[in-house]
């Protein structure tokens, strides 16, 4: 029986990926200490996603209450487990807390990530190493690029991007914020253990990966977030760009599944842009008029002048590399979908506490 160690298993990915391979007949390892909750508080709480998982995968689920900064705890749980695939997605996902928190931010995104691949090295390292990153790494350079002002949006001006931006974008030169630059720590660290010592290992460069099992706050998941506002009447800030920048929205499920894909053939040091391309991309005015559709509520809002440092104006993942190694995979979960979804989810938690 096949073992999958998964690094943030009570998160959005983490939880998706437990569920997906479980349902495949993997045992499946979690490793997760509800740190989101530290970073955000009580609203970032993932304590409830880690019950389902223990009920919902029964004797298939292992969950082990560990931090990745805990170099000597790490290797000596991928000793023990000696897993046939490692995903990780433990991180602190926010580019604007990171400023207040640096060393917890840089200690959990760069060294723990270094804890886990060198542990991998001396443990497993014929085993495929999938690695949640983020188009963070990137820095503002996206915001270089020529753009038109459109009614509800921004887009891309420069024919070259019209399918959006490519792995072969540069890193250089450009504001990442605190957070990009732990990321790009970890994901230049993850090719280089790939590279180095010939480990499977993949970066997925990830856009706004969303879905129903999120625990959106204000500074990290904006889909998620978006939602709980409209139904609980709560006020949502607008940072800057008039409302129109834009996303491109993946569903957990997809990234599950072209982990799989991945994990089922692997590569060595590869990098890919993960997102839910043009089809699924969406401005901030966009997303309230797809979420009043379906809770009926018209969104609270307030605009601020000020983007928030290094934030993009738009961004749209470049699908065809991913598509191009892997042919299988596709984009299965539409935008409109997804929200669905996760109207249905908020709403199905905030009566459950009521």
């Amino acid at each position: 029986m096949r073992k999958l160690l998964v690094t943030g298993s009570s998160g959005l990915i983490g939880s998706e990926v437990a569920v997906h391979f479980a349902e495949r007949g993997w045992q499946i390892y979690g490793l997760d200490n509800n740190q989101r909750a530290v970073f955000f508080g009580p609203q970032g709480d993932t304590r409830w996603n880690q019950s389902r998982l223990a009920i919902q995968l029964g004797s298939a689920f292992h969950h082990h209450e560990l931090d990745i900064r805990d170099r000597q705890g790490v290797l000596k749980l991928l000793k023990d487990i000696r897993p046939d695939a490692i995903v990780h997605t433990a991180a602190q996902p926010s580019h604007d807390r990171a400023a207040a928190i640096p060393f917890d931010d840089f200690d959990t995104n760069a060294i723990g990530t270094l804890n886990l691949l060198e542990a991998v090295r001396q443990a497993c390292p014929e085993s495929p190493f999938v690695h949640m990153s983020t188009n963070k790494v990137y820095g503002d350079r996206p915001n270089t690029i020529a753009l038109t002002e459109l009614e509800t949006r921004w887009d891309y001006a420069d024919p070259d991007y019209a399918d959006g931006i490519a792995e072969s974008f540069s890193i250089d030169q450009s504001k990442h914020s605190l957070f990009g630059a732990s990321k790009v720590a970890a994901d230049v660290m993850v090719q280089e253990y790939g590279r180095y010592f010939g480990i499977p290992t993949c970066c997925l460069r990830g856009g706004c990966l969303t879905g129903p099992n999120h625990s959106g706050v204000e500074l990290h998941g904006f889909l998620s977030y978006l939602v709980k506002c409209n139904l609980e009447g709560r006020e949502y800030k607008v940072f800057g760009y008039k409302g129109k920048q834009v996303r491109d929205n993946i569903h957990s499920h997809d990234v599950a599944r072209f982990i799989e894909a991945f994990i089922n053939t692997p590569r060595v040091a590869e990098v890919y842009n993960l997102g839910g391309g043009r089809a699924n991309s969406c401005s901030i005015w966009e997303a309230f008029k797809l979420v009043e559709k379906f809770s009926g509520k018209s969104q609270v809002y307030t605009y601020v002048d000020e983007n928030r440092i290094g934030d993009h104006i738009c961004y749209i993942s470049n699908l065809a590399k991913m598509r191009e190694h892997y042919p299988s995979w596709d984009i299965s979960v539409s935008l409109e979908e997804t929200v669905h979804q996760i109207y249905k989810a908020s709403s199905q938690r905030i009566e459950q506490l009521n």
